[in-house]
């Protein structure tokens, strides 16, 4: 069976770009708020976002997509209150992500993508700058103890293939790659001692794109997971107003450029017999006037050649000028976004939300956001080509 659907980006892991807000760690923005508010205040906030932003009907809605997976991205502190401890209420919320998914036929892959200590720089791993994840053995084991504590939680649920283990691992340090290989067979080593049917998904280093280390982990069940959005110029429109075809950097893209750009990963998976998931891939949209159409046809027109189990970034997000774009869009300029504002997206909630918490909290329903035509198009024909 194929495998292809879409990332529920921002639910579990609070980024701020997808409600418009600046790139900062969630953890910088909870402590602001606290600081605002009161620690009351915040599980307040916490649990109206987790209980509005995605619903039962969101699941409902991927399923009429014609889509069969959801990548399912969280931060560690959902679930883990303080180092080796865990938080039922926290976890509640990935099984009831799971009971939707069973009711409406869909499959899930759980993704931590905020590592203890940080696996990247990136404010999307709730870093302020550092990867300590690669510093430190303390943090390596408290992300071992929690994948035993979420494998003995979900391993018997039929709906959940697969783990992705680690979201877009950055080791810039040369000789240090060793270190995420070992942390990796150890992780391999402990689920398998509880669950030897689901998948094990390994993310290449550098933002997961690098992964020819990854050959000697590969066994039964244990597979790569790659993430692809060249050309970054202009599938996140850094570099305003290119366009597909054409050049980006100098370079041609076309479908030709496409096809060669993601063919040394459909090379690896033939040379090791699996089947490689490409976790994250997406576009921002721009009217359509630049040929995002195009490119996402092209695009996924090769993934399906080559075989690759997908999954869209991201299922819905404020309609925004860089970064991927939502399924679902948020396009009017409302007060709890204020494009023009000093304080934008999340940030914006530092003066309203004492006042204006239940609008907020129903501003957040997908109901007010607008399904992307295009974009939808695309994907259920590709959805449906198993």
């Amino acid at each position: 069976m194929r495998y292809k659907g879409v990332n529920l980006g921002g639910w579990l892991n609070m980024e701020g770009y997808i409600l418009h807000g600046g790139n900062i760690a969630e953890s910088v923005l909870k402590k602001r708020f606290e600081r605002i508010y009161s620690r009351k205040a915040l599980e307040e906030f916490s649990g109206l976002f987790r209980d509005n932003f995605i619903t039962e009907k969101d699941f409902s809605n991927i399923a009429k997509l014609g889509a069969n997976l959801v990548r399912l991205p969280f931060n560690h502190k959902l679930i883990e209150k303080a180092p080796f401890r865990y938080s039922d209420e926290g976890f509640a919320y990935i099984e009831k992500a799971l009971c939707w998914a069973e009711r409406h036929g869909l499959y899930v892959i759980l993704d931590l993508h905020a590592a203890p200590g940080c696996q990247n720089h990136d404010w999307h791993s709730d870093s302020s700058g550092k990867a300590d994840l690669w510093n430190y053995e303390n943090y390596r084991k408290r992300t071992y103890a929690l994948w035993d504590y979420i494998v003995s939680r979900v391993a018997g649920r039929k709906c959940v293939i697969g783990y992705d283990l680690i979201n877009e691992p950055v080791i810039l340090e040369k000789g240090k790659i060793s270190v995420l290989k070992t942390f990796y067979a150890e992780l391999i080593r402990r689920i398998r001692a509880v669950d030897r049917k689901r998948t094990i998904y390994l993310e290449g280093n550098i933002w997961a794109q690098q992964i020819g280390f990854l050959e000697d982990l590969l066994d039964e069940n244990v597979s790569v997971s790659f993430h692809a959005y060249e050309p970054l110029n202009y599938t996140y429109n850094f570099t305003p107003f290119l366009s597909y075809p054409g050049k980006v950097d100098g370079v041609s893209w076309d479908y030709k450029k496409i096809r060669s750009y993601l063919k040394p990963y459909h090379e690896f998976s033939k040379r090791n017999g699996i089947t490689l998931f490409l976790g994250e891939c997406g576009i921002n949209w721009r009217g359509g006037h630049y040929g995002e159409t195009k490119y996402l046809k092209d695009f996924f027109s090769v993934c399906d050649e080559y075989g690759f189990d997908y999954t869209y970034w991201t299922y819905k997000a404020v309609a925004n000028s860089q970064w991927p774009d939502g399924i679902y869009q948020y396009i009017p300029n409302s007060p709890y976004i204020r494009r023009g504002g000093l304080k934008q997206g999340f940030e914006a909630y530092y003066d309203t939300w004492r006042k204006e918490k239940k609008k907020i909290a129903g501003f957040w329903r997908t109901k007010n956001y607008t399904p992307n035509a295009a974009i939808i198009s695309v994907l259920k024909k590709h959805f449906r080509e198993n």
